[in-house]
């Protein structure tokens, strides 16, 4: 694709591509073990199982994976924070912030995904919103936009509170979308990091192969929850459970599950050349082996054909069952 001429970038903001569910893979039979689960490919969003993935459920401290990522989008990771009063002292898990000490925010998100700190998860509130309401209500309006639009949020710590709740479906999503951020992914892997001291509590991280973290939680109200995140054979996936008391034993079925039936396979790349012309974007999606031999290509060609290199050819859309998984521009290839 080097052969394509500056015209073909510039056109590039043409370029449609449409990433879809797809059919989601049956809930098995052992789904009863959580009150929701989800598990969901990261980079196509793809749902590859479900139960109970749209109920309204509390989710306690996996609220922090939505506070970690805005912080990490929106914030100077090196500035400095000094612990307001209302931080000290939050009940639940802390990291034993005091009024008055300093912090770099990077800090501050170690506490918050590796101790679960409800006191750092306030501080961080403050430092970006002024005030936890007003942080809450821009969880809100992040996880809408992120596709997580059957959620609200109270606060960016999980306690519970009237108006906190998402679904496993949502906290999939919202996951996956942390997920591609590198320095999200640094610190919800490491297992202890040794400026203050804090060893990471997430059990999977030593358990599971492949796993790459994300955030426990607990409630009585919420019971157990687990977002997982974990890569394998080149495919990258997040599982949620909510209120499941055996969180670890059923977050590793379900992902065992998903990397037995589904692996990612490339549908199309910027390498190939299709009668003199070629695509912008490679392109990958999670297909079970039967789904392999059924997914097409469809060629639309523009007519006439340009004649210039740059121009835009044609569309290539890839459907699988007739549902369309993705499309986008061919352009004409330097002759």
């Amino acid at each position: 694709m080097n052969k394509l001429l500056c015209g073909a970038i510039s056109a590039a903001v043409l370029f449609s591509a449409l990433f879809t569910a797809g059919a989601p893979a049956p809930a098995k039979a052992d789904a009863a073990a959580s009150k929701a689960e989800c598990v969901a490919e990261v980079s196509s969003r793809r749902i590859l199982h479900s139960y109970r993935a749209d109920e309204r459920l509390p989710m306690a401290s996996t609220t922090k994976v939505l506070t970690a990522i805005i912080i990490i989008e929106d914030c100077d990771l090196s500035e400095t924070v000094v612990i307001p009063s209302e931080a000290a002292g939050v009940e639940g898990s802390s990291v034993c912030l005091k009024a008055g000490d300093t912090y770099t925010v990077e800090e501050l998100l170690y506490g918050l995904m590796l101790r679960s700190g409800n006191d750092a998860a306030v501080t961080l509130a403050i430092h970006h919103s002024g005030s936890v309401q007003a942080f809450a209500q821009e969880m809100t309006r992040r996880a809408a936009f992120l596709g997580a639009a059957d959620s609200a949020f109270a606060n960016p710590h999980g306690l519970p509170a009237k108006g906190h709740y998402t679904t496993a479906r949502d906290l999939a999503l919202i996951a996956a979308h942390a997920m591609e951020n590198e320095t999200f992914r640094t610190i919800v892997s490491t297992k202890y990091y040794a400026p203050r001291g804090w060893a990471n509590k997430n059990k999977m991280l030593t358990r599971y192969e492949g796993a790459a973290g994300i955030k426990t939680g607990f409630t009585t109200e919420a019971g157990r929850c687990l977002v997982t995140g974990a890569e394998r054979d080149g495919m990258t996936v997040v599982s949620v459970v909510l209120n499941c008391p055996s969180m670890y034993e059923r977050s590793e079925e379900l992902l065992n599950g998903a990397f037995a039936d589904y692996s990612m396979t490339q549908l199309c790349s910027r390498t190939e050349t299709i009668e003199d012309c070629g695509v912008l974007y490679d392109f990958s999606y999670p297909l079970t082996e039967a789904e392999r031999a059924e997914v097409r290509r469809e060629i639309v060609w523009n007519e006439p054909l340009p004649a210039c290199s740059g121009e835009i050819a044609g569309q290539m859309r890839i459907l699988l069952d007739n549902r369309l998984l993705f499309s986008q521009n061919l352009y004409m290839m330097e002759r």
